[in-house]
């Protein structure tokens, strides 16, 4: 039940990412917002309140579910490096969901003072000793995300993770679809991240760092940028459909 809860809290931040950055790409009046730009936006609507609540309680659900994957290893990945690493991910997205969870409470106390930029975080980072080392570290740690879950997409490993008895042929072929577009979406945006962060390390210019919003705007930047950031707008969506695929039909076995 946490765990469904938590992809389905997860889906929502996503799709309201996605949607705003669609409405941008079709100029109709959207912006690139980051994951605290989508929920502080869901906050202004009407039952906004409650609505937080529910989302941050869902966040909280999902930051527990990354915890227990890490401690019962339910992904089975053993205690090998690879494994390690992968469980070390798992925490670290732990511990941003519910840096989210933190972010909604803090909206619902109307007290948050503490929504800083990409830039700031990596300034203060970079304030301590070994600090430009670790947003480094950081940085390769976003794109070897990002180049993940590109590979994940093509191999289709995320077929294992799912009952497919309970799914219909038509519900396989979405679900397969979304999560395609949508795993290769989010690792587009995460290698972009990544990369900035390597060069915001390089250059020790905190500036250069850029968040999930900043990579929209990268996009949105190119030639062809609205095409572009349509194409990733929408494959944000997809993800988003991933996860409630998630909280329906994964194995969520403890």
């Amino acid at each position: 039940m946490i765990a469904r809860c938590g992809y389905v809290a997860k889906g929502i931040v996503y799709l309201i990412v996605g949607g705003l950055a669609s409405l941008a790409a079709a100029d109709l009046g959207g912006r690139n917002a980051g994951t605290k730009e989508a929920i502080t936006q869901l906050a202004t609507q009407p039952f906004g309140g409650v609505m937080l609540a529910l989302l941050g309680l869902g966040l909280l659900a999902y930051a527990l579910w990354r915890l227990i994957q890490v401690l019962l290893d339910t992904e089975h990945l053993g205690h090998g490096i690879r494994g390690l690493v992968t469980r070390a991910g798992f925490l670290i997205s732990g511990g941003i969901y519910a840096g989210l969870a933190l972010y909604c409470a803090n909206l619902l106390r109307n007290a948050a003072t503490g929504n800083t930029s990409t830039t700031d975080r990596t300034a203060e980072l970079m304030s301590h000793p070994g600090g430009v080392l670790l947003v480094l570290a950081i940085g390769i740690g976003f794109a070897g995300v990002g180049i993940r879950q590109i590979w994940r997409a093509v191999k289709r490993s995320y077929l294992k993770n799912w009952h497919m008895i309970e799914m219909s042929d038509a519900q396989q072929h979405l679900a397969e679809a979304a999560t395609r577009w949508g795993l290769s979406a989010r690792g587009v945006v995460f290698l972009i991240i990544g990369g900035f962060l390597v060069v915001a390390a390089v250059q020790t210019n905190p500036s250069q760092a850029q968040g999930l919003g900043g990579a929209l705007n990268v996009l949105a930047r190119q030639p062809f940028g609205p095409w572009l950031l349509g194409v990733v707008a929408l494959g944000l969506m997809a993800y988003a459909i991933y996860c409630f695929v998630n909280a329906r039909f994964r194995d969520v076995t403890p």
